[in-house]
């Protein structure tokens, strides 16, 4: 604020007359000489007498205050004045230094941090420093951290490595915000400069340098010169040439120029010697980083004479069964020359079983020196050479290509001795196991091999049901699809037969291993679930961190990996209590048991297998939390009832529920059917007073046994003694006919067809408890069952179902 401006009203704020303050001459008074507020006495206000500084006054301390008294005399007062000082945003960041320089390697490897100056800003709060901002750039990222005093520092950190050779040198900028409104910075220009590292090794212009040369050029010819580049800068690209030491005894007849890379012919060469040379190089830098390259020196010959070899017969293929001695080729060798230098000298490979013979003047025979055998070599390049005698002398050679015909003596040969395939299980018929080859060493149909299946027993069985191979191609299908539970491996063997006349044969042994597939779920051994009693694990509540409550053990079925089980907690009452090993499944407590801990803890552990995909089991269990038995038992008496229950548990006990409801009702109707369709036929047989034929009478105290009512039915009965009620039960096959009982004798009735089902019917009488044997009852019963043999009286069966 200017000089002048108002900074507050004492009249007002104090309560004071400006009458009282002229006659007190009020006047201000500060513990130090500098006073930067002034007392207007006539007006009565406090003023700026000088320029406020915050930073200057108060530095980086907030709030910034003022601390005065005015004076006042006749009587005496004292008052004490705070004036606060309010910053504004009249300072922007500044750095240090105008320009900050870095040397960095360029094998410096990302992460690497570089610290980076601070701004200084010495407003406060929002106008004081914010952030920090820095050019965008590929090789580096910008990291703020604080310092424990809340001050703010940044560091510069490589994010990609960089290259001298792609760019020598950066320029960065770092800016400092402030909060203010409007907002101030300050920049600072960042210098990076790549320090070049050996990472570049020298390189030849070529791979190869292939250059003629005449056998007769003199020492010291230039032969080419080599050259290799290296993109490094001062002493690691300077570059230097050497002859490798592989190139053996070639390095005496050439040297090198280790600056230039010229190449010198450094001794005598001679075509007859060597027609080439290779010479290995090497370029290597200041930094030991080589690269290589050779050279292909071609020799041309220079001689003028030499023999000529012409080729009069040749007789080409031959059978690899002919005799020794056989003519292949004759031939006719002239030389121009005269003298020792037309004589001349004609010569076969030794290696080879053919030899030469003299015929006449010029004239020779190559035979053969030994049997042949195709199957070894199948043809030769015979080279013929032919010498003459001259100093230095000089030759020719001619190579001839004599092929051998074949006969059937090889038999086919497996390219293994025995083979083995893996087939994963459940796979479906017709998939490829593995193809078998055999090689005949033969050609032609000597050489055409068939591929038969051995009829052997496989467990018990064909091995053709099965393994089926085709008898061109030797690639072997399934027939039936594999179970590695079943059946692990199994061997067969295939045999191979060539077209020769007669043909020949070999067998070979494959051996197919079934791989397991993850088909098969894990299966909890322990703890066993059960629908009955509740079975909990007790823990004592002063069980230590890691107490074992139990182990979950599960077995898979499957093999290798499949049956690597894991083993988690899904739920649990209190996940913070209880951890379960992943590899074992011991359920252990991962800390102390508290008072205020439930007695009962139910967990949920989920059993994965490590099949892809994989399959898995659960398994509960029930924990109580207690130091005694009798705790735990009137805890756990209604553990049971715990409302977790399953969605699909629920949906078949609500159907269990409907299909029982819907049956009682149907034996309910059905017997109410039974009762009165019963009632009815008594009354009207009551109402009849037919002439019956009468029914034996038995005591009542009858306990148990069998009886035969004559020529009528068979019967089994079955009551108790002193009992009102008794049961009567027909359970023997009836007759063909049924004999009837009446008033006049004996009479035979023929069993009609509607009723032969009587005989396999099972008919069950139930006596009311008022009734007893009499004859009037017995003459009821017989009646009913003679007018309606087909009926079924036997509900018991349905009742007991409901």
């Amino acid at each position: 604020m200017t000089k002048g401006s108002l900074v507050g009203s004492i009249v007002q704020d104090l309560g004071l007359d400006i009458k009282r303050l002229k006659s007190g001459r009020a006047r201000i008074f500060t513990e130090d000489s500098r006073e930067y507020i002034g007392l207007n006495v006539d007006k009565g206000t406090l003023i700026v007498k000088e320029r406020i500084d915050r930073e200057e006054l108060c530095a980086q301390v907030s709030p910034c205050s003022l601390h005065f008294q005015i004076i006042l005399e006749n009587p005496m007062e004292l008052h004490r004045i705070d004036v606060e000082i309010l910053d504004i945003n009249d300072h922007a960041p500044v750095f240090t230094r105008k320009e900050i320089h870095f040397q960095i390697s360029e094998l410096a490897v990302p992460g690497a941090r570089f610290s980076l100056d601070s701004a200084h800003d010495p407003d406060v709060g929002l106008n004081a420093l914010q952030k920090y901002t820095l050019t965008t750039t590929d090789y580096f990222t910008l990291k703020e951290l604080s310092r424990s005093d809340g001050t703010k520092y940044v560091e510069m950190v490589l994010q990609s490595p960089l290259d001298r050779e792609q760019e020598e040198e950066l320029k960065l900028t770092l800016t400092a915000f402030d909060g203010g409104s409007p907002q101030k910075s300050g920049t600072v220009k960042i210098s990076v400069t790549v320090i070049d590292a050996n990472d570049n090794t020298p390189a030849f212009s070529q791979s190869v340098y292939r250059i003629s040369l005449e056998e007769n050029a003199p020492i010291g010819t230039v032969v080419l010169t080599v050259s290799a580049t290296d993109k490094d800068k001062g002493s690691y690209g300077e570059v230097t040439y050497s002859f490798s030491q592989s190139s053996g005894k070639d390095l005496d007849l050439f040297r090198i120029d280790s600056n230039s890379g010229n190449i010198y012919v450094n001794g005598l060469l001679d075509f007859e010697r060597s027609k080439q040379y290779e010479l290995n190089l090497e370029a290597m830098d200041k930094g030991g980083l080589t690269d290589n390259s050779k050279v292909l020196i071609e020799l041309t010959d220079v001689n003028d004479n030499a023999p000529v070899i012409s080729v009069i017969s040749f007789s080409s293929p031959i059978p690899e069964n002919c005799a020794s001695d056989t003519m292949i080729v004759m031939l006719n060798i002239k030389d121009t020359d005269s003298g020792k230098n037309g004589q001349i000298k004609c010569s076969v490979n030794s290696d080879l079983p053919f030899r030469i013979k003299p015929s006449s003047a010029n004239f020779y025979t190559l035979v053969t020196d030994e049997l042949l055998d195709r199957e070894k070599i199948s043809e030769y390049n015979i080279t013929i050479t032919a010498t003459d005698e001259g100093s230095p002398s000089f030759s020719t050679s001619k190579t001839l290509n004599l092929k051998i015909s074949d006969v059937n003596d090889n038999a086919p040969v497996f390219q293994r001795q025995s083979y083995t395939a893996y087939v994963m299980e459940n796979n479906s018929p017709g998939v490829s196991v593995l193809s078998v080859k055999a090689h005949d060493k033969d050609s032609g149909n000597n050489a055409r091999v068939s591929y038969f299946l051995e009829d052997i027993l496989v467990n018990g069985v064909s091995a053709s049901t099965y393994i089926s191979v085709n008898a061109e191609s030797g690639e072997m299908n399934a027939v039936r699809s594999f179970d590695y539970e079943q059946t692990k491996e199994f061997s067969i063997r295939v045999k191979a037969q060539d077209g020769g006349n007669p043909p020949l044969s070999s067998n070979v042994s494959v051996r197919i291993i079934i791989q397991d597939q993850n088909d098969n779920a894990p299966q909890v051994l322990y703890p066993v679930q059960s629908g009955g009693s509740v079975v909990a694990e007790i823990v004592p509540r002063s069980a230590d961190v890691g107490y074992l409550v139990t182990k979950v053990v599960a077995v898979d079925v499957d093999s290798g990996q499949n049956a690597w089980l894991s083993y988690k907690l899904q739920k649990a009452t209190d996940r913070a209590l209880f951890e379960v090993g992943l590899q074992n499944g011991e359920i252990r407590t991962v800390r102390q048991v508290t008072d205020k801990d439930a007695v009962k803890q139910r967990l949920t552990v989920v059993v994965e297998d490590n099949g892809q995909p994989s399959r898995s089991a659960t398994v509960t269990v029930n924990v109580a939390l207690a130091d005694s038995f009798p705790e735990v038992l009137s805890e756990f008496s209604d553990f049971t009832h715990d409302k977790e229950y399953n969605d699909n548990l629920t949906f078949y006990l609500v159907l269990a529920l409907a299909v029982v409801s819907f049956l009682f009702i149907v034996s309910i109707i059905a017997i109410l059917s039974v009762k009165c369709y019963r009632w009815r036929r008594e009354r009207m047989f009551y109402e009849s007073g037919a002439n019956l034929p009468v029914i034996p009478y038995y005591p009542p105290l009858y306990a148990d046994g069998t009886g035969t009512l004559k020529q009528v039915f068979n019967y089994e009965m079955c009551g108790t003694s002193d009992s009102r009620k008794s049961d009567l039960k027909f359970v023997r096959p009836c007759s063909e006919s049924i004999v009837s009982l009446d008033a006049g004798g004996t009479q035979t009735l023929q069993y009609m067809q509607e009723n032969k089902d009587i005989c396999r019917e099972v008919c069950c009488l139930r006596l009311a408890p008022s009734m007893s044997y009499s004859k009037r009852t017995q003459e009821n019963y017989i009646a009913v069952l003679k007018l309606n043999p087909k009926r079924r009286c036997c509900l018991m069966g349905l009742i007991f179902l409901v």
